[in-house]
């Protein structure tokens, strides 16, 4: 499946205004979801301050005991937010993503030809 997180704005009480300050300097909230390939929503987190970062929320909801599961032998695709770890996989760090911007059309290794594919 993929995982991914999303910015859903946000009114909250004055006293909590800083935690859920997003980077887009509005009060969000930050909710994880995971699909599957059938896009069938598998999980769905939300509740977490615009200000946490989206492995911060992931290794919260591995934690859960009704948290997130990976299907033995199965795996997410997730953006560079996250880390490599079992049954995620992010694209390759420090690797060129969109070729074009590059004026780049071929890829020159075989990262470069992951991370597009990914």
């Amino acid at each position: 499946g993929a995982l991914d997180g999303t910015h859903v704005l946000a009114r909250v009480p004055e006293r909590h205004r800083a935690a859920f300050m997003g980077r887009k300097h509005t009060t969000t909230q930050n909710v994880m979801a995971a699909v599957d390939f059938d896009l069938r929503f598998t999980y769905v987190l939300a509740g977490w301050e615009g200000s946490a970062h989206d492995a911060r929320i992931l290794a919260h909801a591995l934690e859960k005991d009704d948290g997130l599961k990976v299907p033995t032998g199965k795996f997410y695709l997730v953006d560079a937010g996250y880390a490599l770890r079992p049954g995620f996989l992010p694209p390759y760090r420090g690797t060129r993503y969109h070729l074009s911007e590059f004026g780049v059309r071929r890829p020159q290794n075989p990262r470069e030809l992951f991370n597009p594919r990914h």
